[in-house]
């Protein structure tokens, strides 16, 4: 006797489900495309492989709800409710609570810039930044990403990396075509490679403008309970503020910030497995 072939109908809740969640990851890539800067329903709709006409609803309903602005003739941009959401997710991450008050400090003693980061992959993600009260501004940002190589941050959070891996992320932005181009990047290999196992003995880094052109800084890596960099942070200036005297006198101010958010999130200074290598 032949058996029943279970059919699932298209009203099925499974089916419902699976098209919400559908709409639903297809919303929050249109968000993304938008965020990379794809703002025009023909690039976004090319991007997800989707109709024009579905995606022009899609982003209608962003609209309506807040998560995307759309401005005539111009695109669509996030709209309030996602910058209202970045900021409690800000909020909520006990690492940016923690550490405001340190950097706060930081940026107050100094007079300079001053950022912390996480690594993201090969690069660093800004999680804040205190701007300088010099008047100075750089292209640094809260939610920007840079290569960890060619960055001061991004340096100190390489102090927790094997060195083995120190030259793939050399590399990786040595080659880059912005790098190759004319942009500024990191120090030869050989230099480099000489610099790094220098900071790592004293646990603080440089960057000579190896990022932007006319920025120098002093960065700093941030330890868990675990003694895991977990963080970094770094005070940076245009080249007038930042001979290399100063950046020399700046290295342990720096740290010294590092390893008070260090302590706020468990580490110990004394020596032992949790302590400083």
């Amino acid at each position: 006797m032949t058996q029943p072939v279970d059919v699932i109908d298209p009203a099925t809740p499974e089916r419902r489900q699976a098209a919400g969640t559908q709409t639903l990851l297809r919303g929050l890539a249109a968000i993304e495309c938008v965020a990379t800067g794809t703002t025009e329903v023909k690039g976004i709709a090319a991007r997800l492989n989707t109709p024009r006409s579905t995606v022009h609803r899609m982003l209608n309903s962003l609209v309506a709800e807040g998560y995307l602005h759309h401005v005539p003739y111009k695109g669509y941009l996030l709209g309030p409710k996602l910058i209202e959401l970045g900021m409690r997710a800000l909020e909520q991450r006990p690492l940016v609570a923690l550490a405001r008050p340190h950097i706060e400090a930081l940026a107050q003693r100094t007079g300079d810039t001053v950022h912390l980061g996480v690594v993201d992959g090969d690069e660093v993600f800004y999680l804040d930044k205190i701007p300088s009260t010099r008047g100075l501004e750089m292209r640094s940002r809260v939610g920007l990403r840079m290569p960890l190589a060619s960055t001061g941050i991004g340096k100190a959070l390489m102090l927790g990396m094997p060195p083995s891996r120190w030259r793939q992320l050399h590399d990786a932005v040595a080659t880059a075509p912005d790098t190759v181009g004319g942009r500024p990047g990191p120090l030869p290999w050989p230099k480099y490679e000489k610099l790094m196992a220098g900071f790592l003995r004293r646990d603080w880094v440089l960057d000579l403008e190896e990022n932007e052109i006319g920025v120098r800084c002093v960065g700093a890596p941030v330890r868990d309970i675990s003694n895991q960099v977990v963080a970094a942070i770094s005070v940076a200036s245009a080249v007038p503020y930042m001979p290399d005297e100063r950046m020399a006198e700046l290295g342990p101010i720096v740290r010294a910030a590092a390893d008070a958010i260090s302590k706020e999130l468990g580490w110990k200074q004394d020596g032992s497995a949790t302590g400083r290598p």
